[in-house]
Order: structure tokens, then sequence, then C-alpha cells
């Protein structure tokens, strides 16, 4: 544990350094004049321990603790999900506006700003063979939609894109399932990000992606996806951890898989939307950024 945190910490400060090096040894005016080295603003911050402390205090033991979740979870349960472009985005603005000049925040305002709009639609997947089995999926954010009809085709499961590449010729016209290890979400996540142009590119007709996720309760963990231009746009979704591995048993047996996938996803123009800002200006310099 102590490793792991010694580790931690040196990640942050790389990542605070790579963050500071463009204004190394200066600070920010509000209008971009420097104003103090890095050095003083150091011993500034050191200064603030014991309010720190106080802070995490009244969140963690004081009158704020469990605030903030439950204030999430009214967020989340009164919105629910904000997909870009989606009523619920804007409900969501709207609420976050109103709460941050309850709470008093200073320059409380929205900007206005296109954002891209894509609708999951209705989508379904069953297995047909070895025997019916209804698959639980998710359609990956901008994935294109299936034939009205759906799309009916033998699956083919790999474990990797080197295995994909070294299956090509039997990818060819198939679903590919992609039954990947989960390593961590930020080295396993490329298969989500990049399944279905890798599936394409051998000719598969759609690709299902196993969840990107750790652990799973039968639950698809859905996310975005991006196609290539010059690399034909196939259906992808996402299904469980289960299911992937399930499927994945089946084909090491020699097992048949046929698999039926429907769904009607929809692109959009992009939807005006805002940037919700708020700020907390200082009291002793608040022309500082």
């Amino acid at each position: 544990e102590k490793k792991k945190e010694r580790k931690m910490k040196y990640l942050f400060l790389i990542f605070l350094m790579n963050l500071l090096h463009p204004y190394a040894g200066k600070s920010l005016r509000r209008d971009g004049s420097s104003l103090k080295s890095f050095e003083d603003i150091k011993n500034e911050i050191a200064g603030y321990t014991d309010i720190a402390k106080a802070i995490i205090d009244l969140a963690v033991h004081g009158k704020a603790q469990n605030r903030s979740y439950e204030r999430l979870a009214v967020f989340a349960d009164t919105i629910g999900p904000r997909l870009s472009g989606s009523k619920n985005l804007e409900a969501a603005i709207k609420y976050m506006f109103s709460a941050l000049q309850k709470d008093g925040l200073e320059n409380v305002h929205l900007e206005p700003v296109k954002v891209p709009h894509w609708e999951r639609g209705e989508e379904f997947a069953v297995m047909l063979e070895p025997r019916n089995h209804s698959i639980a999926i998710l359609g990956l954010g901008n994935s294109i939609a299936t034939p009205p009809e759906g799309i009916t085709a033998e699956v083919v499961v790999v474990a990797s894109f080197d295995e994909l590449h070294k299956r090509a010729q039997e990818a060819k016209g198939k679903i590919v399932v992609y039954n990947e290890p989960f390593i961590s979400y930020g080295e396993t996540v490329q298969y989500r990000v990049q399944g279905a142009v890798e599936a394409a590119k051998v000719g598969a007709v759609a690709s299902l992606i196993r969840s990107v996720a750790s652990f799973s309760i039968h639950s698809p963990h859905t996310g975005g996806q991006s196609y290539q231009p010059d690399v034909p746009q196939i259906p992808t979704a996402c299904i469980s951890v289960e299911d992937a591995e399930m499927m994945s048993r089946m084909s090491l047996r020699g097992t048949k898989i046929v698999v039926h996938l429907r769904m009607g996803a929809k692109t959009y123009p992009d939807s005006p939307s805002f940037n919700t800002v708020a700020e907390i200006v200082g009291s002793k310099h608040p022309e500082q950024v």
C-alpha cells in the first residue's frame, strides 16, 4: 500500500509539473500577465494546511458529512443519464445552473456551444445457436444502426487485436466478439474505442465488446467509440462480462455460435447546448485566476 501511495504521489507530481510547465516560474492575472513565482505559490499553498484540514474534517466528520453523496444522488436520481444532445442534458444544465446560484457561487453563467447528438434507439441481441439466449447489450456511442431487419451472423470470439488479425479470414462476414481480459480501464478501453474499426478492417459485419470493467452483474458498461474515415462503419455494442466469457468458452469447445443483432441508433445534426460556468473569486487577489 505504501509503495502504491508513493507511486500515486509521484504520478501526481509529474502531472502537476506538466500542467504547470507553460507557466513555469510565474502565475497569471486575469489579463494573462505574470505575477508570482512558482516558489511563492508553493509557499502560499503550504500555509493553508490548517484550513484544508478543517474543510476535510467538516466534509468527513462534521455537518457536511455525506452532503456531497446526497447531492449527487438527488442529481442522478432526478435527471438520470445525460447523453450529449439529450433532453436530460438540458434538464441537468438547468438544475446545476440553479444549484450553483443557490450555493452563492459567483459569475454563474452559461456559454452556448454545439454538441454531438446521437440516440441509441431500440436495440436487442439474441443468441440463436447453440441455444436461445437473450444477450444484454448497450450500443456504443456514435454507432450506426443495423438494417431494419437486423443482422444474423456467426460469431468469432477473440481475446485481442493480435488474435483478430491472425484470424482475419475467419472473421470475414461474421460478428466479432471481443473477450479481452481486463487489465486496467486505461489499457483495456482501446478495445471499446477501436474495436469496431479493427473488426471492419477484416470484413466483420458487427462487433460486440466485453464491457470494460473489472466486475459485472450481467451489466453492460457502455461508452464512446470512434470510426475512421477510410474504414467501413459497422454496428457495435457492448455486452456483459458473463456473456463474453460464455461465448468464449463455447468457441474454445468448437461450438458454432449464431447471434441476431438489431440496433436502431441514429446520429442527428449537432444540437445547441451550454457550458455551465461558475467561480469563487478570491478575496485577497480577485484579479488572479
